[in-house]
């Protein structure tokens, strides 16, 4: 599954069968885990968002995401979020992709992810720009313990072009 498919998913509260509302972003930690999964409704002004942590979810499809109750929606801090999917200051989408002997690979459109592994993160979808994802697609670039998501970059190791594959097709996508 990927990122931008959980994006607008409903949650839902299973004790009482209520919505509680719509996914907005992705929380990421800096050892490339899904923390949390923030909800639309936060302030322009307001330094907390609303969110469910990776923990409190019991089940997610491509329908919906299922929480126990309402109490599992709390309060994240702006300085308790490392990295987020789309919004925010510290975001991974449109990223540069750079390899640490200096090949840009492309920016980050996408991040999958396996239901079956919860919270790990698999890879990246990159892309090089319009007229190579028309000639060519979207690149997918797997995970690796020695990859590192800096200021202005995500930073991989060397012969990561290597390792680049064509994208993984999903049913939404």
């Amino acid at each position: 599954m990927k990122f931008q498919e959980l994006i607008g998913l409903a949650v839902f509260d299973v004790e009482e069968g209520k919505e509680i509302g719509k996914i907005s972003d992705v929380l990421i930690s800096v050892d490339w885990k899904i923390q949390a999964l923030e909800l639309e409704g936060k302030g322009f002004f307001n330094s907390s968002a609303k969110s469910v942590s990776w923990e409190d979810i019991m089940a997610y499809g491509e329908d919906a995401v299922m929480i126990r109750n309402q109490q599992a929606v709390r309060k994240t801090g702006a300085d308790d979020i490392q990295y987020t999917y789309i919004l925010g200051k510290n975001k991974l989408k449109d990223l540069n992709v750079l390899t640490e002997d200096g090949v840009l690979l492309g920016k980050v459109t996408d991040v999958y992810f396996d239901q079956e592994m919860g919270n790990t993160i698999l890879g990246l979808e990159i892309s090089d720009g319009f007229v190579s994802d028309l000639m060519e697609g979207r690149k997918w670039l797997p995970l690796t313990q020695d990859m590192s998501i800096g200021k202005n970059a995500i930073m991989v190791p060397p012969m990561s072009e290597e390792r680049l594959e064509k994208t993984i097709h999903s049913v939404n996508g």
